[in-house]
C-alpha cells in the first residue's frame, strides 16, 4: 500500500555515505521488518472494517469514508510533530513511542464497542494512525542505519516487501474475523435498544481483533525497547531545519481542527477546503514549490495515495453488486488481497522493468493500465468486472515509488526536504476516498463514483510523460 515506507521526512539524516558509520546489529533489522509489515497490514485492514462500520451504523457511502479520512488526516497532523519528536528522542525511542500509539488505538476500539458510537471508532483510527505516522518516520533511517550504504536500496525493496505482504495478508484474516461475524438481520431493520445491543455484539468481532494487534504491538515495542540502545549516536546525525514555523502549524492546527469538524458534521466541501489550506500555510513559500517537476510529483502523490485507497475502500462493496458478483461481505473480504497482493507482484516485476525502461514511461503506461482495467470494470458485468477492479493493484504497485523518485531528482541537500512534503501529500488518502463516497451517494452508482480515481490516474499519467527524460537541475 502508499504508506511511504521508503520516504524520510524534514529532519531525516542525510544519508550515510562513510561505510564505517552503519550500526552492526544484525539482529534488530528483523523487527524493522515487522514495522513494516504491521504498519501496513493495519493499514489496509481498513477496507474490512469500513464496509462493517457501515451495515452496522446504516451509512452513506460519504459517511463510511470517514474511516479512511480520520485515518489518513493523521499524516497531515501528525507527520510535522511526529519527526520532531523522533529527532529529539531518537528512532528506537520514537519507534517504541509509535507502537505504544499504535497500540492505544488499538485498545480505544474496546469503549468504542460497548457504546456503540461510530464517532469513537473514528477517534480510535485517528489515534491507531497517528502512532503508524511516528513508526513510518522511523523505519526508513532505521532500516538505512542497519548496514552498509552499498546495500541500503536492496534492504529497502526487501523491507517494503515486508509492507506488501502485511497489505495482502491482514484483510483476507481480517475479514474471516470481522466480516465473518455479520449476522442474519440488518441494522437497518432494528431501532432502539435492539439496535443498540446488535451493534455492541457485531462489533465484539472488531474489539477481539485490534486487541490481538495491541498485544502484538505490546510485544514488538519491548523488543525495539530492549535494543533501544544498539544506536548510540541515534540522535547526533539528525540534522535539519523544520519544515514550517510554529505559528504558522498552530495557524494550520486550527485550520484543521474546523475543518474536520465540518466533514464529520456533513458540510463535506468547505470542510476539505480547510484541511487543504493547512498544509498551504504550512508550506507557503517554500523553494522546492517552486520548481514545477517537483510541485507536480507531489500533487501526483497525493493523487495516487488517495486513488488506491478509494479504490480499496469499494471493493468489497462493489464486489457485493448483484451486476458483479453478488457476494456476501465475507465472501467479497476474502478478495481483497487479490488487489493488495497484486501490488506484491507488480513490484517485484516493476524493479525488473524499471532497469530498462524510462521511468516516466513505465509510469505512464501504468496509470494508462490503470485507466483501461476501472473503465474495462465499470462497462462490464460478472467476473470481468470483479476481477478487472482487483487488477488496478498491479497498476498501481510502482507508483509511488516512481513519482517520488521521479520529484525529488536532482534535489540535493534539499531532498530531506522534498521528502517530508511529500508525506504530508499522503493526506490524499483522506481526501479522494471521501469526494469518491459522495460521488457515490449522489449518482447512486459506484461506477459512477469510479470517475474521480480515473481522473487522478490521467493526470498521473501526464506527469510520467512531463518527466519522462532526466532532470536538468
Amino acid at each position: 500500500m502508499a504508506l511511504a515506507p521508503d520516504v524520510a521526512t524534514s529532519t531525516d539524516p542525510y544519508p550515510v555515505e562513510d561505510e564505517g558509520t552503519h550500526v552492526n546489529a544484525p539482529g534488530l533489522q528483523y523487527f524493522v521488518f515487522a514495522l513494516f509489515f504491521i504498519f501496513g497490514g493495519i493499514t489496509s485492514l481498513n477496507d474490512v472494517i469500513l464496509p462493517k462500520l457501515k451495515e452496522l451504523f446504516t451509512l452513506n457511502y460519504t459517511q463510511a469514508m470517514l474511516v479512511q479520512f480520520c485515518f489518513f488526516t493523521a499524516y497531515l497532523l501528525i507527520g510535522i510533530p511526529g519527526a520532531q519528536l523522533v529527532k529529539k528522542i531518537g528512532y528506537m525511542r520514537g519507534a517504541v513511542a509509535g507502537l505504544l500509539t499504535m497500540m492505544a488505538g488499538c485498545l480505544l476500539f474496546i469503549p468504542a464497542s460497548q457504546t456503540a458510537t461510530y464517532g469513537l471508532f473514528l477517534g480510535a483510527l485517528f489515534i491507531l494512525a497517528s502512532g503508524v505516522v511516528i513508526v513510518q518516520v522511523v523505519t526508513n533511517p532505521l532500516i538505512s542505519l542497519l548496514g552498509p550504504q552499498k546495500t541500503v536500496h536492496s534492504r529497502l525493496t526487501f523491507a517494503q516487501a515486508f509492507n506488501s505482504l502485511g497489505t495482502t495478508v491482514f484483510p483476507r484474516v481480517g475479514s474471516a474475523l470481522i466480516l465473518g461475524s455479520i449476522a442474519g438481520v440488518s441494522a437497518a431493520e432494528l431501532s432502539g435498544a435492539e439496535l443498540d445491543a446488535y451493534r455492541t455484539a457485531e462489533s465484539a468481532a472488531i474489539v477481539s481483533t485490534y486487541i490481538g494487534l495491541a498485544v502484538a504491538l505490546a510485544v514488538i515495542a519491548l523488543v525495539v525497547w530492549i535494543n533501544r540502545n544498539k544506536l548510540p549516536h541515534d540522535t547526533t546525525s539528525m540534522e535539519g531545519a523544520a519544515l514550517t514555523t510554529p505559528l504558522r502549524y498552530l495557524a494550520g492546527i486550527v485550520l484543521i481542527a474546523i475543518g474536520g469538524w465540518l466533514v464529520i458534521n456533513g458540510s463535506e466541501i468547505p470542510g476539505i477546503v480547510l484541511l487543504v489550506a493547512a498544509p498551504a500555510i504550512w508550506l507557503w513559500g517554500n523553494s522546492l514549490l517552486s520548481r514545477t517537476r517537483f510541485s507536480f510529483g507531489a500533487a501526483c502523490i497525493f493523487l495516487y495515495v488517495g486513488a488506491e485507497v478509494a479504490i480499496g475502500s469499494l471493493i468489497v462493496n462493489y464486489l457485493m453488486q448483484e451486476g458483479v458478483l453478488g457476494l456476501s461481505e465475507q465472501a467479497a473480504g476474502n478478495m481483497i488481497w487479490m488487489y493488495w497482493g497484486g501490488a506484491l507482484v507488480g513490484r517485484i516485476i516493476g524493479s525488473l522493468v524499471l532497469r530498462f525502461v524510462s521511468p516516466g514511461l513505465v509510469l505512464m503506461g501504468v496509470a494508462l493500465g490503470a485507466i483501461s482495467l476501472v473503465l474495462i470494470s465499470t462497462n462490464t458485468t460478472g467476473t470481468v468486472s470483479a476481477y478487472s477492479l482487483l487488477a488496478v493493484g498491479l497498476m498501481n504497485s510502482i507508483m509511488f515509488p516512481t513519482i517520488f523518485s521521479l520529484a525529488c531528482e536532482k534535489l540535493g541537500l534539499k531532498a530531506a526536504d522534498g521528502s517530508g512534503i511529500i508525506n504530508i501529500a499522503i493526506f490524499g488518502g483522506a481526501v479522494i476516498p471521501l469526494l469518491t463516497g459522495m460521488l457515490a451517494d449522489a449518482s447512486g452508482s459506484l461506477g459512477t463514483a469510479l470517475i474521480l480515481p480515473i481522473v487522478c490516474y490521467a493526470i498521473i499519467a501526464a506527469f510520467g510523460i512531463y518527466a519522462r527524460r532526466p532532470a536538468t537541475a
